[in-house]
């Protein structure tokens, strides 16, 4: 991926990196848990979701998740993949409706007591259920701050990496240029080479 394209977190002196300060990293990031080209999932058992959210700042270090946690965790990432998709035709935006069955079963209330409303989660600290809340909850933050609309998934079907579009008229398509956009081109070009004249 490009520089400007990589999202994830860090950690720093054995303590959770906090959260992105933007909401839409933090959604791009944990739909980018399953890279689809390598096949590779950060978050098929417990131990690797717990540490995923802990990383993240999203529950302590050390707590545990569940199995029924990580369908959980799957189910959402999938979802906001769907929806994120569905980001590169507003027109045609529909929520899919596993993902609002996953967000009506995650521990969320809204709460006046910060500078603004806000949706927070339930579950005491260090539930997988309540780091999932906060990934849910993050939506909300996206949309309050204007990126929601720009999250994407890049268009090559085997990739579909998250993106925030940050271009200014909103229409990329591709995770990167140099790697999904130009294969898409060069793809495109055969295409009219092969196409009779």
């Amino acid at each position: 991926m490009d520089e400007e394209d990589a999202m994830g977190g860090t950690e720093t002196g054995g303590n959770p990196a906090p959260p992105p300060a933007d909401p839409a990293l933090l959604l791009a990031d944990f739909v980018n848990t399953l890279d689809v080209e390598s096949a590779t999932d950060e978050i098929t058992t417990p131990r690797g979701l717990a540490g995923w959210l802990a990383g993240r700042g999203l529950m302590p270090e050390g707590a545990g998740a569940s199995d029924a946690d990580v369908r959980t965790a799957v189910a959402l990432r999938e979802g906001l993949r769907e929806a994120m998709e569905a980001h590169h035709r507003p027109d045609e935006a529909d929520i899919p409706d596993d993902l609002e069955d996953v967000l009506a079963a995650l521990p969320l209330r809204v709460s006046l007591a910060g500078p603004r409303p806000a949706l927070v989660p339930l579950d005491p600290p260090g539930a997988a259920a309540g780091g999932l809340a906060r990934i849910a909850a993050a939506v909300m933050d996206s949309v309050a701050a204007g990126t929601w609309p720009r999250l994407k998934t890049c268009q090559i079907d085997t990739c579909r990496w998250a993106f925030l579009d940050t271009s200014k008229n909103r229409s990329r398509s591709w995770c990167s240029m140099k790697v999904c956009g130009n294969r898409a081109k060069t793809r495109a070009y055969r295409a009219r080479r092969r196409a009779p004249a």
